[in-house]
């Protein structure tokens, strides 16, 4: 049975595997040269986890999603009815409805397939962008990412995936394109419209004003948190968030072990500004400010609701793992980082035991 341990097994097989036999490909990324894993490299190593996330028992949100599915429409004429209709997330409903209208009654078959949307948008994302995609995957799977959004919160994370699938055309500054895009993948989880003022502030230096004022804005929402959640409950009446608010005061917000894990990249960036200006590579300078977002947001959270507010970093959280390995090779020497990547696995491990077992009670 496959379980976090042998997952992690296999990504690191498959990339010693490959590292061994030298199966790679050199590509022009933005303007530089660098070496890659194939696809067919990628896909190999991710198969398992689609897997695992097709195939787990009622964990999670699982069966609420299975019910969902399995009380859908299967006819491709009702689609329309759903789109004037009064329910929420129409685009999920209607995805619903396709694949049953496709594959019936068969849930496992329905998991696997929303696993393998998700993960090959991610897998091919850090395929092409990532200086270090078996570390890149492996840092997905350890954080607990990898379970917390394939298991749990899947209807978020399918316009979470698609978008970073979008990464070329942020770095491109295809805005149209982007934002009809974002408004499409909405109608699956409206969260997804915290895009649009997003890909205008990431653009340019890291650290920059822009970026800047985001967490001065962070500072600000904090200072006058009642204030904020006022705004907010304003803000999402009539919509299916409107008792959000209302639940703060049940949530004790974002732990901290976690806002510190997930801080560890931009502080990082800011430790090696010097060297990170000096190659001003466009990649990691997006998956900084990327990762400046994600801190920020994950910090209100710490105050406001993990629940809600802590859900939202997954829109820019994902580029740490572009972020993470290309800083520990790029900012220290070659001693200090393979020390680094020593520590940080440990590091990562303890972590995921922690978040698995005794935040989440998973049985190993």
């Amino acid at each position: 049975m496959l379980n976090i341990w042998t997952i992690l097994i296999w990504i690191a097989v498959v990339a010693a595997f490959y590292t061994m036999y030298g199966h790679y490909q050199y590509v022009t990324v933005n303007g530089y040269r660098e070496r890659r894993y194939g696809k067919l490299a990628a896909v190999v190593m991710v198969l398992p986890i689609i897997y695992w996330a097709g195939t787990r028992g009622d964990v999670a949100d699982t069966t609420a999603y299975r019910q969902g599915f399995l009380s859908a429409s299967s006819s491709l004429a009702s689609i329309p009815q759903i789109i004037v209709g009064d329910g929420q997330d129409k685009g999920f409903a209607v995805l619903n409805t396709v694949l049953k209208a496709f594959i019936g009654n068969r849930d496992i078959i329905f998991f696997i397939i929303i696993a393998a949307l998700c993960m090959l948008c991610v897998t091919f994302a850090y395929q092409k962008y990532s200086y270090s995609f078996a570390l890149s995957i492996f840092l997905f799977v350890i954080s607990t990412d990898a379970y917390q959004w394939l298991f749990n919160g899947i209807r978020q994370f399918i316009p979470a995936a698609v978008l970073f699938a979008c990464m070329g055309l942020i770095l491109k500054k295809k805005y149209i394109l982007l934002i009809i895009i974002i408004l499409i993948v909405s109608t699956v989880h409206l969260s997804a419209l915290l895009m649009i003022p997003c890909i205008f502030i990431v653009q340019g230096k890291p650290w920059n004003k822009k970026t800047m004022l985001f967490l001065v804005a962070v500072v600000v929402i904090i200072l006058f948190v009642d204030r904020f959640t006022d705004v907010l409950e304003t803000l999402l009446a009539n919509t299916q968030y409107d008792d959000v608010t209302e639940q703060f005061q049940y949530d004790d917000g974002t732990n901290l072990l976690r806002v510190l894990v997930y801080s560890v990249p931009p502080v990082l960036a800011l430790i090696g500004r010097k060297q990170i200006e000096k190659i001003d590579s466009p990649i990691i300078n997006l998956s900084i400010n990327m990762s400046i977002i994600s801190m920020g947001i994950y910090i209100v959270s710490m105050f406001t609701s993990g629940i809600y507010i802590g859900r939202l970093p997954i829109y820019f959280s994902l580029y740490n793992y572009i972020l993470l390995p290309w800083e520990l090779d790029n900012i220290f020497t070659k001693r200090s980082a393979i020390l680094l990547k020593i520590a940080m696995t440990g590091f990562y491990v303890v972590y995921c035991y922690y978040q698995m077992v005794v935040s989440w009670g998973y049985t190993w």
